[in-house]
């Protein structure tokens, strides 16, 4: 499993919106914003949507 990444199954997309305290859809569109499915540039990007 790769861990350093956010991929667009529902599960992974769920699990990163628990953590993270937002919702999927929320995680998806940090995702397109960004261009990148880094966990850790989606994870910066939702850090400023809080």
């Amino acid at each position: 499993m790769e861990r350093s990444s956010v991929s667009e199954q529902p599960h992974e997309l769920k699990y990163e919106a628990k953590k993270e305290g937002t919702s999927p859809k929320k995680v998806e569109e940090a995702k397109k914003a960004t261009g990148s499915n880094k966990r850790a540039v989606v994870e910066k990007k939702l850090e400023g949507k809080k």
